[in-house]
C-alpha cells in the first residue's frame, strides 16, 4: 500500500445542525493532514437529513481553503445529475485555485431517491450514457482542442485526476477500459470487491492517465482507547444505517451501549454484514483488522471512514488509524 485516505461524509449529528456538521469536517481535514493522510474525499449525497455534503464542489474548495498540502476530492461526484460540462468548469476552477491538490471520483448512481434525481436533472434520460459523460468530461479537462466548439474555462488543460468508483463489475470493468484509478466502495457494498478488483486488474489497459492500474479500496474504522469503547462509538453509525435500510433516514444517532436493543437481530446481520469491512476496537485490534484487509485485497490505497457522534472522538479515531496505517505504508 503506497498511502492511505480519508472521507467524510459530513454526518449531522442528532442535537447538532449542518452548521455544526461542517465545521466538524473543516476541524477533521485539519487533523487528517496534519496526521498524514494522504487525501480527504468528500461525497455527494442529496435529501439525507444526516449528510451536510450535497454541495460537494462548494465545500470541497473550503476544505482545500483551510488545509495546505493534503489533496482534496470528491469520492465521488455522481455524474447522471450533472452536465458534464459543468463539472469540469467546477473542478477546473478548484485545480485553477489549489492546483496540484484536486481529484475528481465519478460515481454512476444518482446517490439519492428518484424523486430527488429528477429535482436535480430535471429531464432524466432513458438510457445509462455514463461512459460517454466521463470520456465527453476527460475532453473538457484535457488539453485544448482547436477548433472545440464548446471548451471548459476554467478546466480544458487542467488535468484533474480522474477516479471511477464502484461497487460492481460496472465501475471496474469501465476503469479498466478508460485505463484509469479505481475506488471500490467495499465500506459499505463489499460484496463483490474481490471479483471486481481481479476484473479490473486482469483487463487494465495503460492509458495517457495511468500506466499499470490502481486501485483504492474503502474501509470503516472505529478506533478507541479500549474494545468496548470503540463498539459503543460505532453503534452511531450501525443504527444510521439501519435506518437508512428500513427508509427512515435521519441525523446521526447517538451512541448506545446495547445495539441489540435498537435494530431487530435479522437487520443488524444485514448491517454488520455490508459494513464488515472495516476495523473496530482499541489500536492493536484496529492494527490487526487493517492488516488482514491489506493483505488479503493488496490495495494501493486505502480510504477510511467511519461515523462517530462525538466530534472529537471522530478526530482521535482517525489520528489512531493514521498511527497505525503509516506503520502499514510501503513507499512508492
Amino acid at each position: 500500500m503506497q498511502h492511505f485516505s480519508l472521507l467524510d461524509l459530513s454526518p449531522i449529528p442528532e442535537g447538532k445542525t449542518t452548521a455544526d456538521a461542517l465545521a466538524s469536517t473543516l476541524d477533521l481535514a485539519q487533523a487528517a493532514e496534519a496526521s498524514g493522510y494522504h487525501r480527504f474525499w468528500m461525497a455527494e449525497h442529496h435529501n439525507m437529513p444526516g449528510i451536510a455534503s450535497a454541495a460537494t464542489a462548494v465545500l470541497i474548495g473550503r476544505v482545500a481553503a483551510t488545509t495546505q498540502t493534503i489533496r482534496v476530492g470528491a469520492g465521488g461526484v455522481m455524474l447522471p445529475n450533472h452536465a458534464p460540462l459543468m463539472v469540469a468548469e467546477q473542478f477546473g476552477t478548484l485545480e485553477t485555485l489549489f492546483p496540484g491538490r484536486i481529484d475528481l471520483g465519478l460515481g454512476r448512481a444518482p446517490g439519492t431517491d428518484m424523486a430527488t434525481a429528477r429535482a436535480l436533472r430535471r429531464h432524466m434520460a432513458p438510457d445509462d450514457s455514463f461512459p460517454q459523460d466521463v470520456q465527453e468530461l476527460l475532453g473538457y479537462l484535457g488539453a485544448p482542442i482547436p477548433g472545440a466548439m464548446v471548451r471548459a474555462i476554467p478546466g480544458e488543460g487542467t488535468s484533474v485526476p480522474i477516479w471511477i468508483l464502484g461497487s460492481s463489475l460496472y465501475g471496474a470493468q469501465l476503469a479498466a477500459y478508460l485505463g484509469l484509478p479505481y475506488a471500490f466502495a467495499s465500506h459499505f457494498a463489499p460484496a463483490m470487491l474481490e471479483e471486481a478488483l481481479s476484473a479490473y486488474r486482469s483487463t487494465f489497459r495503460p492509458s495517457e492517465y495511468l500506466a499499470k492500474p490502481y486501485v483504492m479500496i474503502a474501509a470503516g474504522v472505529c478506533a478507541a482507547e479500549t474494545d468496548d469503547e470503540a463498539s459503543y462509538l460505532r453503534s452511531s453509525q450501525q443504527i444510521a444505517f439501519a435506518r437508512l435500510r428500513s427508509g427512515t433516514p435521519g441525523k446521526l444517532p447517538r451512541p448506545v451501549h446495547n445495539v441489540t436493543a435498537e435494530i431487530p437481530p435479522p437487520v443488524l446481520a444485514q448491517v454488520n454484514q455490508a459494513l464488515s469491512c472495516s476495523a473496530t476496537g482499541a489500536p492493536e485490534t484496529v492494527r490487526g483488522q487493517l492488516r488482514k484487509l491489506l493483505d488479503r485485497y493488496g490495495p494501493d490505497e486505502l480510504i477510511v471512514t467511519g461515523m462517530i457522534h462525538d466530534s472529537a472522538a471522530r478526530v482521535r479515531s482517525f489520528q489512531i488509524a493514521a498511527e497505525i496505517l503509516t506503520d502499514l505504508t510501503t513507499p512508492a
